[in-house]
């Protein structure tokens, strides 16, 4: 898929894609990004309390990690999913 059409993508089907293909691949660094992403979108998002408590959690990032393709999570994740998906046509 090109650019255009992840765009047109809703946020959970790009999560899902791009996650199951880094998880399908072993591609521990796009996870790990994407971890590191999940507290940045969160205070984004205006859930900075949450942000602040992800940081000193690594667990609840795993979980969010699986989780964050919901609305505004979802959405403000969409460049992180849209870039990696559009470097891995094939997922």
């Amino acid at each position: 898929m090109d650019q255009d059409e992840l765009q047109a993508l809703p946020p959970r089907e790009l999560h899902d894609r791009a996650v199951r293909y880094a998880v399908a691949h072993g591609d521990v660094g796009f996870l790990w990004e994407l971890l590191k992403a999940i507290p940045v979108a969160e205070a984004t998002t205006g859930h900075t309390e949450e942000a602040a408590n992800d940081l000193s959690r690594f667990s609840a990032l795993l979980s969010d990690a699986m989780g964050a393709g919901e609305g505004e999570l979802g959405e403000a994740l969409r460049p992180v999913y849209v870039d990696y998906l559009s470097k891995h046509p094939e997922a």
